[in-house]
Order: structure tokens, then sequence, then C-alpha cells
């Protein structure tokens, strides 16, 4: 804090030294922010002309592949629709959206890492090891025949590396494949 004294001349009154005070420009621009995470956005914006089939996009929430994808014109001073078909990557279920073709529609980043199944709890969760050594247990075997696939394999005795499929705040197993180590 900076405190300057000051004179206060008057044709009346003798010379008053009075206190002011001044703001350090600091001061006022400090502020308290909560932390938030260092980590990358779980999606990004790509114009609606841009997205392929094949690749993926947010549809009503919901991370999804692009498995149909058309583009109609419309009247005389309209936009260019495009009508998206999707499915969820972790459900299956089919969700469909139209977009002006130049508008932004949200991208999920998708990451996929295989990991050797180390064994497989009672409870359903999967013992999974990563490339680093560190265990996870916070993946759920999949239900369906790829869960079902996993479990024959694994109780045979095969040594199997699966595909965690990750977006969204989202993670399940999509596939799975013999460990050559």
């Amino acid at each position: 804090m900076c405190v300057k004294w000051k004179a206060l001349f008057t044709p009346t009154s003798p010379s008053i030294p009075i206190k002011t005070h001044t703001h350090i420009m600091s001061e006022e621009l400090q502020a308290e922010f909560e932390g938030g995470d260092a980590g990358a956005s779980k999606v990004y914006p790509a114009q609606c002309s841009s997205l392929r089939k094949n690749g993926h996009v947010v549809i009503k929430n919901r991370a999804c592949k692009i498995v149909e994808m058309s583009t109609s014109k419309t009247g005389k001073h309209g936009h260019a629709k495009v009508h998206l078909v999707g499915i969820d990557l972790f459900t299956g279920k089919k969700y469909e959206d139209i977009c002006p073709s130049t508008h932004n529609m949200d991208v999920p980043v998708v990451k996929r890492a295989d990991y050797q199944l180390i064994d497989i709890a009672d409870d359903g969760f999967l013992s999974l090891m990563m490339e680093s050594g560190e265990l996870r247990d916070d993946i759920k075997l999949p239900d369906g025949d790829i869960g079902s696939e996993i479990k024959s394999k694994f109780e045979g005795g095969e040594d199997l590396l699966l595909t965690v499929l990750a977006a969204m705040g989202q993670e399940m197993v999509v596939a799975t494949k013999p460990n050559m180590k």
C-alpha cells in the first residue's frame, strides 16, 4: 500500500497535513482464481462441412462415429444443410442431427490405448497393466459379446491386450487381441 502525505492549503487555514490513499495498480488487479484441471478439453469445434464419414462428432452430448453423411442445398437464400447419422461409441445407439454447413459442431477428443489384462475381479472390474507398469482397476468388463470373449479367453489362459477407447470422460474396452510380447 502506498500512502502519501499532502499539505492542504486554504486561504483561511494554516497548512494541515492530510493522509490520502493512492492505489497501486497491482492491488486492483489481484484476484483469487480457483484451480482448474490442467488437462486438455474433451471436445474441440470443427465446421460442419469439414466433418467426414468414419470421423467423430458429438450428437446430443454423446461421442459418436459418423456412419452416414449427406449435404443438401436449400432455397435461394438458405444455407446448405448437413445431415449426420452417428453411432454412439459406447452404447451403439444411433443418433441423427442436421446442421448448417457453415456452423461449428463439437468433435470429441478420442484416444485409444492398449493394456495388458492381468485379472478379472469378482465384481466385474478389470485389472489392466499400462506400458509404464502401473495398474488400473477402474474399467469394467464390457457387456455383450466382447465381454464374454474376454472372460472365456482369460479363463482359457490366454495373455490378452485390451484396446480401451476414451472420449468425453468415458472409457470402455472395445477390442481384444493376443499379447505377442
